[in-house]
């Protein structure tokens, strides 16, 4: 029917969700949801609000965006996200897989309305700091920081700093003012000291944890994200961790097996380093590796005594 194709169409430009009103306000009757719903065509997510099944995402990143939805329609418009869901939003990294939970900054009244999935919050939060991602009503990035450091440990706290730095969502400058911002606020005594150690130059969470290891060892890198360059000039490689006095460079390996494509690229890059840098020394760390953090600093301690 043309009313139903009408409201699934307008469905699909909310992540495949709408809600009973909305419904209604596209003609379709009470009765055809009902029988939408049962005939499975549309999937109930909350109270009065449905997931058209057309429209069922085939991703993680769009189930996140249709539970976040699902969430705000049922809660209404003062319902934002934040925390860790606005994190996600924004494509920061460094969180743990997601879980289903939904994250959303409610006034006082709404608080005890979440529901199943949903984690509310009662942070005051300037209207400033709420904006757009997408369809969504979602907290900025600075923000989104200053309350996922709340109630994350230190080296996730890190991995998103440094994701929100590297991708350009907030500046190195801002950060002390995020820092003192959060003063007085539950949690945020223990996470004061973690902003100093972001550095947007990493470009994964596993290069962050790695450098945590090397830097609470006492053996920080002199420098991330190093350019290496031949007798010409011409840029050979950028290293993740290098430590210029010892001649050791660090790589960060995001699989722990390798394929043959993968183990030739490496020997190749290798053979090109020693050649621009003589003595250089390369190791590698996967995240099987930061299941045993000791042998990396061990690895690197060793390295760097030679």
């Amino acid at each position: 029917m043309d009313t139903i194709r009408a409201a699934s169409a307008y469905a699909a430009a909310q992540y495949g969700v709408i809600s009973r009103s909305q419904a209604l306000r596209h003609g379709v009757t009470g009765p055809q949801m009902r029988s939408l719903v049962r005939q499975g065509a549309w999937i109930p997510l909350r109270r009065d609000v449905y997931l058209v099944g057309e429209h069922t995402p085939a991703t993680e990143r769009g189930r996140l965006l249709a539970a976040v939805m699902a969430a705000q329609l049922a809660l209404g418009p003062a319902a934002v996200a934040s925390g860790p869901t606005a994190a996600r939003l924004w494509r920061m990294r460094g969180l743990p897989p997601w879980s289903g939970e939904v994250h959303l900054t409610v006034p006082a009244s709404l608080a005890r309305h979440g529901g199943d999935g949903v984690v509310t919050h009662c942070w005051a939060t300037d209207p400033a700091e709420v904006t757009t991602c997408g369809a969504l009503r979602v907290t900025t990035p600075q923000r989104t920081l200053r309350d996922v450091l709340l109630g994350t440990d230190r080296d996730t706290a890190v991995c998103l700093l440094d994701s929100a730095l590297n991708q350009g969502l907030v500046r190195a400058a801002e950060l002390p003012a995020l820092a003192a911002a959060n003063a007085g606020r539950p949690g945020s005594l223990p996470s004061r000291p973690w902003w100093t150690l972001a550095d947007g130059r990493a470009r994964s969470p596993l290069e962050t944890r790695i450098r945590l290891v090397c830097v609470d060892g006492g053996v920080p890198p002199d420098s991330l994200r190093h350019p290496f360059h031949d007798a010409r000039g011409r840029l050979v490689a950028v290293g993740a961790l290098w430590w210029e006095k010892h001649r050791l460079l660090v790589e960060a390996e995001e699989r722990d097996l390798p394929d043959s494509a993968e183990v030739l690229r490496r020997a190749r890059r290798r053979s090109a380093l020693e050649l621009a840098v003589p003595g250089i020394r390369v190791v590698h760390f996967s995240w099987a590796d930061l299941r045993t953090p000791d042998r990396i600093l061990a690895t690197v301690r060793r390295l760097c005594v030679r």
